[in-house]
């Protein structure tokens, strides 16, 4: 039977030539397939193509092409807009390319443009080596990296597109482009940032740094002591050396050991300290936090690779999510923020986030279409709930959010945290003068915007 319309003989082509799998809505594991992260976004491809090879994905790429089709790129799935799918069209589903080669010696990895932050982080902790990954194992590596790529270890090592060496991509005419500093490099430069709409990332290089231990200090606070453990982080951080990162969570306070049982299942207000050090020292360095009257605490010494997996989420949850990046961190913006985690849906996963920059963030290379990098703190919204009818009220939470934030907003804002919000905010998210570069790019590698399936960088 023909797939959605998809002539019989096209997929019989399509599949003798793979070393994958195509897969249509009549196969077993069609429905698995099309499963993403946001369970809000019900899209039907008419074929999904799990490739093993970047010829795999070459030659789906000419296939969707001739016969028209819209194509979409999928790895984590974690897009909140449901970018990974495409109603009707093709699927580059890239998951069983996710081979993770690690130089322990050169400090580099070349990963699979299929892998997860969990696939890199397992394959580098044997060798107590690091790079800025997302705060979920979960999440696609190279929607992440080509998107900026923010994660705990930032302050120290940098974002994620800062230790980007390599990009080696399928272009929309089906051919292979290798992309560093000395080959392409203007395609390099525009992807620290500009994402998927140049091709399809199927290898990366990334730059690894050596961490003789890591540590956590992960302390929970009363919903209403949520503004003044928030006075203090914002003192302690300000004054923080690089290998402090972490952030202050209000979030559903999860049913575990180190959980007061008066707090499990209640709106709770969370810091995170994360330290590139011992135990010892974390108790040392974190000291101006621990003596704020708490209520629980998990201390510990830790493989960062864990502290990763801490936040994951299974699918199914329906969510929304943004973010703004602010100048500061005045008190009103204390008191709105805190005063807000009150509307956040309880019990669910959602998690009213707030993150420091700074550090090697700020310090980076100015070069790059990332404006939102000298911000110093980003406020991230994110909701998580399983009922449709908690839809609206969801929504308009995270709206209220930004809303809070916008007085004191840079107008910058990371791509990689936000879904469909208009054009604007695609261009606030890679600077004016960054994005004319950008549609230059764009225009001489996807002149028909064959890859517009992202927060899309229009070809002139």
């Amino acid at each position: 039977m023909a797939a959605l319309g998809i002539p019989d003989a096209a997929l019989k082509n399509l599949r003798a030539g793979l070393a994958g799998e195509a897969i249509t809505p009549d196969d077993p594991g069609y429905e698995e397939a099309r499963e993403i992260f946001n369970a809000m976004i019900e899209k039907r491809p008419a074929v999904i193509v799990q490739c093993r090879s970047s010829d795999d994905a070459a030659q789906t790429i000419r296939f969707a092409r001739h016969l028209d089709r819209e194509i979409a790129v999928r790895c984590g799935g974690h897009s909140v807009a449901g970018m990974a799918l495409t109603d009707g069209g093709v699927v580059i589903d890239l998951r069983r390319m996710n081979g993770v080669t690690v130089d322990r010696d050169g400090l580099v990895a070349r990963v699979g443009g299929g892998a997860t932050i969990g696939d890199l982080d397992r394959a580098t902790q044997p060798f107590h080596l690091v790079t800025t990954g997302g705060r979920a194992s979960t999440i696609g590596l190279g929607g992440f990296v080509l998107g900026g790529g923010s994660g705990w270890i930032e302050r120290e090592f940098g974002l994620a597109c800062d230790n980007l060496m390599e990009v080696q991509l399928v272009t929309a005419e089906g051919r292979f482009v290798r992309a560093s500093e000395t080959e392409n490099p203007e395609l390099f430069w525009a992807l620290h940032g500009g994402g998927g709409n140049f091709g399809v990332a199927t290898w990366l290089t990334l730059r690894l740094h050596a961490i003789p231990a890591f540590s956590i200090a992960l302390l929970l606070f009363a919903p209403e002591a949520g503004a003044d453990a928030l006075y203090a982080y914002r003192e302690f951080i300000g004054r923080a050396p690089d290998e402090i990162g972490g952030g202050l969570i209000h979030l559903t306070a999860p049913d575990e050991e180190f959980v007061p049982r008066h707090m499990a299942g209640k709106l709770t207000c969370a810091v995170l300290v994360t330290y590139i050090g011992t135990e010892n020292e974390i108790r040392e360095v974190a000291a101006p936090m621990l003596g704020l009257g708490h209520q629980g605490e998990l201390i510990t010494q830790l493989p960062y690779a864990d502290l990763q997996c801490m936040l994951d989420d299974p699918p199914g949850y329906r969510n929304y999510c943004s973010a703004e990046y602010v100048v500061g961190m005045p008190d009103e913006l204390v008191q709105r923020f805190s005063a807000r985690a009150a509307d956040m849906i309880v019990p669910s996963r959602s998690r009213h986030a707030l993150f420091p920059m700074g550090g090697q963030v700020a310090r980076g290379d100015d070069r790059y279409p990332v404006p939102w990098r000298r911000a110093p703190w980003a406020v991230h919204p994110f909701g998580l709930w399983a009922r449709p009818e908690d839809d609206v009220r969801g929504k308009q939470w995270v709206r209220d959010v930004r809303a809070d934030a916008a007085p004191w907003s840079s107008g910058a804002v990371h791509l990689n945290f936000i879904g469909r919000e208009g054009q604007e905010r695609v261009v606030a998210g890679l600077g004016e003068e960054n994005y004319q570069r950008l549609v230059a790019v764009k225009t001489e590698y996807d002149p028909d915007n064959v890859f517009h399936l992202n927060h899309n960088i229009k070809p002139a």
